[in-house]
């Protein structure tokens, strides 16, 4: 079978079973591109390499899930954050516990290491940010302000400031010496994923579950820019080395934006489903995604994406761009200015306190355990010996043939295990007609084939509703059709535009969540989440105030919207003992039900 030379532009470098159980959190080394920690459901934290095959170390402490963690900017430390509110820190390089943090009250969400190392930030479920001193083993300053879980922290690179995105749709400045909130950006209008600052200039950029990016002037402190067009929810964000351009990966794809004025450079379709975490490294782009136990890395060459020039059509008004004020693209705003003091790594036996019996125990209970020798000494030992010859440099990841034959790699912890999955040759298999190709295909399925024509005409029903401007009978007439499935499609589509959802709706909506909540599929739960999340921040506030109203003189004006005020009560308090008895449960769906159970402590008082 002939061969073809032709290079593509992304394409998946590996994929890996990282955990016994399912995968909680990653995070790629932002200053190598070639560093891979992921924490799981089994309370472990495992370090790769990336491209290969098995586990470099693996960190044990942890009592809960593992729900955050991040490298320092040398990727020498690791931290990280549990569903119990624990933090733990690890010298990689000694490969030793260093820390164990305590102070949150729930799930740890977001961290994120100060630039001059010695201070790390963690926010939480319980929705409180804590900056830590990691010589002192103590929380310095606690910043309150968010009502919901923070998802993102990020230090800017002068490390003055402190960004945070947060489910409650907001993004907060912080001012880390004067520790109080310098300002909010409100324009989101869903839960904000991710920030990150700019590299040089005073500007912040953040993504969100409402599918924008958008980007925020740290100087004037207001919007500049705002991407539209995106596919899904954006999950990663990151900024080009020298600024120029910002990246965005949502499900399945790699957008490229400028600013002032707006425009997308480029876009590409990357078959990396829900990615997690972007790095750049040799001008390519290192992504990382994960499901249940697997983890994927996805690789995009960025000399063949267009990082600036004409838009692309169709998604952007065309403008005409101007020209940059310098050859370097300078322009008129604000730098970070970089401090001056260089910061040395101290010896971590000199920073510790006098250890308390408490601390020493979990200490104790806390290893690391080096699984790869060989890769282990290579990554992390030249740093501790004088090396005298120049320091072997990463090479670029080579570009498969597109035509190629095709080779799918699973590999586990320990023994490298390789699948190799046969290219056979078509040579001689009789071609088929379309129509006989597709009964050959459904062979098998006809159940399958049943339910999704039923589910389509459902669906049909449903849209042929929506269409007269009705959401309430739209949904009235999905709940009448018995079938879940139909009422997590249109939920899905309602919990996209926060402004439809009308009280009337949660009265004919909340039996149904009860039942998703309680459903076998994990998209079912995730729905019933989400729809009640945005019931309880919406509508609460109006219940509470309407039920403890006192009752009205004359003509009770008041007394419908009262009436589906205590119907929703009484359907909410049935609703908080199944929360109550979810939250109990070990795992991802565990630390979402215990935010829930946090929105909805009001209703006990």
């Amino acid at each position: 079978m002939a061969l073809t030379s032709t290079t593509i532009t992304s394409w998946k470098l590996q994929e890996i079973v990282a955990h016994s159980s399912n995968v909680s959190s990653l995070v790629l080394g932002k200053s190598s591109g070639r560093l891979l920690a992921t924490g799981g459901e089994d309370c472990r934290v495992n370090i790769w390499a990336v491209s290969k095959p098995n586990c470099i170390m693996s960190l044990t402490g942890h009592t809960s899930p593992v729900e955050s963690i991040q490298f320092n900017s040398s990727e020498e430390r690791v931290v990280a954050g549990s569903q119990s509110g624990s933090l733990r820190l690890w010298d990689l390089e000694a490969a030793k516990i260093l820390r164990t943090l305590m102070g949150h009250k729930a799930s740890i969400c977001s961290l994120d290491f100060h630039p001059m190392g010695e201070y790390l930030a963690s926010g939480s479920v319980d929705s409180s940010i804590k900056l830590w001193d990691v010589r002192r083993k103590g929380c310095v300053f606690r910043y309150k302000g968010h009502t919901q879980a923070v998802c993102c922290l990020a230090f800017s690179p002068d490390g003055k400031w402190l960004a945070s995105a947060s489910d409650d749709s907001t993004v907060k400045l912080w001012d880390l010496i004067a520790g109080k909130m310098i300002t909010e950006f409100t324009s989101h209008t869903s839960a904000v994923n991710v920030v990150q600052f700019h590299p040089n200039e005073y500007l912040l950029a953040s993504g969100s579950a409402d599918r924008t990016v958008k980007l925020w002037d740290l100087e004037k402190f207001n919007m500049i820019g705002s991407s539209e067009g995106e596919t899904g929810v954006v999950r990663s964000i990151l900024f080009n080395p020298d600024g120029s351009c910002l990246y965005s990966g949502s499900e399945n794809t790699l957008r490229v934006f400028g600013w002032e004025p707006d425009r997308c450079f480029d876009v590409l379709h990357v078959g990396w489903g829900k990615v997690s975490d972007l790095a750049i490294s040799n001008n390519q782009m290192i992504a990382v995604s994960y499901s249940q136990n697997n983890v994927s890395w996805y690789v995009v060459d960025l000399n063949q994406v267009k990082k600036s020039g004409s838009v692309i059509q169709g998604l952007i008004e065309d403008k005409p761009i101007p020209a940059p004020t310098s050859a370097m693209g300078a322009t008129l705003r604000r730098n970070y200015e970089r401090p001056t003091t260089s910061c040395t790594r101290q010896d971590p036996e000199g920073e510790r306190r006098s250890p308390s019996s408490e601390d020493e125990k979990e200490d104790r209970e806390s290893s690391a355990e080096i699984t790869n020798p060989e890769d282990y000494k290579e990554i992390f030992q030249p740093h501790s010996v004088i090396s005298r010859t120049p320091p072997k440099r990463t090479e670029p990841f080579p570009a498969p043939l597109e035509h190629s034959f095709s080779e799918s790699v699973l590999e586990k912890p320990g023994p490298a295990v390789k699948i190799v999955t046969p290219v056979i040759d078509r040579v001689g298999f009789p071609f088929l007609k379309y129509d006989e190709a597709l009964a050959q295909i459904r062979k098998g399925h006809d159940t399958m084939c049943v339910m999704l024509t039923s589910r389509y005409k459902n669906l049909d029903t449903v849209r042929f509703v929506w269409a007269s401007g009705d959401v309430k009978t739209s949904l009235d007439s999905a709940v009448s059709m018995n079938d879940l499935s139909i009422v997590v499609d249109i939920l899905n589509i309602i919990n996209l535009k926060p402004s439809l959802w009308k009280l009337d709706l949660c009265t004919s909506i909340l039996p149904q969540i009860e039942e998703l909540l309680q459903s076998k599929y994990e998209s079912y739960v995730q729905t019933g989440c989400m729809s009640l999340k945005l019931i309880l921040k919406r509508f609460w506030p109006l219940i509470s105030d309407t039920l403890t109203a006192p009752p009205s003189v004359g003509v009770d004006i008041t007394r419908e919207g009262r009436l589906k005020c205590k119907a929703c009560y009484k359907q909410l308090k049935n609703l908080s003992n199944v929360v109550k008895n979810r939250a109990e449960q070990v795992g991802r769906h565990g630390s979402t039900f215990k935010e829930l159970q946090l929105l909805m402590a009001p209703l006990d008082y």
